[in-house]
Order: structure tokens, then sequence, then C-alpha cells
């Protein structure tokens, strides 16, 4: 089912009490949590709120589900996003893993994540898992081993390399939430739900981990 908000900022305000709640259930539980961010223009308000919350940062990792290889200071890094939305006040303490720098024995030490927060394109890419990229015969296995594949630029906008979490990896996680705008975006939801062979079905065509699509009409 998909949650419809009525502005991008309700969706943000429902995206970021939400993800704070699986950070809080984390810290509880297991004195640590994790939280796996994404690029793109819907998280940005989810992260000016999540930056504010009174967690225990100092104890919540933070990695991201895909990064461009580019520049640090680039306006195309997804790291970039989370040093100026996420990586301010409170949420400053948090520990940033990035994708490019740290290998997947680091990674797994976090899963199962507490939260994966994604996006998706209107080709139904989720992460940098896109149709036609030549990482996709491994990388969409629901089983497979390899956290991360990387991939070479020619796919995607920008056509720039990339490295990504597998969908291995993005199952390996407590809750996942897709955040889209748009009526296009809706509909490939619908194509993929009726069993178009799109990226995004592969979590939303399984039962390991609850999904939730929060979606807005509105940009």
């Amino acid at each position: 089912m998909i949650e419809t908000f009525a502005s991008a900022d309700d969706l943000a305000a429902a995206a970021a009490a939400a993800v704070e709640q699986q950070l809080t259930e984390g810290l509880a539980d297991r004195g640590r949590a994790s939280l796996v961010a994404t690029g793109g223009r819907s998280p940005g308000p989810v992260y000016d709120r999540l930056s504010r919350a009174e967690l225990d940062w100092a104890h919540v990792a933070v990695t991201l589900s895909d990064e461009r290889q580019v520049d640090a200071n680039s306006p195309n890094s997804n790291a970039r996003l989370l040093r100026e939305r996420l990586f301010v006040g409170p949420a400053a303490k948090a520990q940033f893993l990035p994708l490019t720098d740290y290998a997947e024995g680091v990674l797994r030490k976090l899963m199962p994540f507490d939260a994966v927060m994604l996006g998706m394109g209107e080709d139904g890419h989720i992460a940098s898992l896109i149709p036609g990229s030549p990482v996709m015969a491994h990388a969409m296995d629901p089983d497979g081993a390899a956290l991360t594949a990387e991939s070479p630029q020619g796919f995607g906008s920008p056509p720039v390399a990339r490295i990504t979490l597998t969908v291995a990896a993005l199952l390996q996680s407590r809750a996942i939430f897709l955040l889209i705008a748009g009526e296009a975006k809706r509909q490939v939801i619908a194509e993929a739900e009726a069993g178009a062979e799109l990226p995004v079905r592969a979590i939303l065509n399984q039962d390991r981990v609850p999904v939730r699509i929060l979606w807005t009409p509105n940009y």
C-alpha cells in the first residue's frame, strides 16, 4: 500500500518520525543503531528534521545506499548532501561510513540496518541499481554474497561511475522507507507491483523486510 501525503513537507515529517523511531529502538535494544541514507531531492527535508532529533547520535552509524564517484564537494555527491543537511546540530555526532572508503567487512558489522532510506528513479532504479548497468546480473540477487557493487560510468544521471549496496545488503535491514514524489513514480510502483521487471520490484516483491512507500503528488 502506498501512503499518500498532501505535500512534500508532510511526507518529510512522517519519514523523519519513522526513521527516528527505528533508530530509537535500535539504541534501546542494542546500545547502537545504523541508518542507510540516500541521495536525491526527497530526503533533504527528512535530514533537516532528523538532524535535530534528540538521539544518542554518538552511537549511530550512517552509511549510504549508493554514492557517485565524484569529488566530495561536488553537488552530485550524496555524502555532501548528508554533510549539509544531516550532520549538523545533534546529528553531527553520528559516525559516517562512506561507501567509497570502507570495506564490506565494516558494513557487515552494521547489519541488520535499523532503517534503510531509498529513493527511486522513473526507470524504477533504487540506489545505483540501474537498468542496463553490468552490475545488475549479480547485484540484484537477494541471496548474493556481495554487499556492494561498482557500476562503471555511462549509466544513470549523471552518468558517472558509482558504488552501490546490493539488493542482498538492502534486505539486511529492519525497515525500508521508499520516498517518492509525482504521478510518474506512482505509476512506476504500480507497474512493478503488477510484475514489471524493474529494480524496485526487488524490495516490493519480498517478505523479509517491511517496506513503507511514502508518496506525495507534489514535489
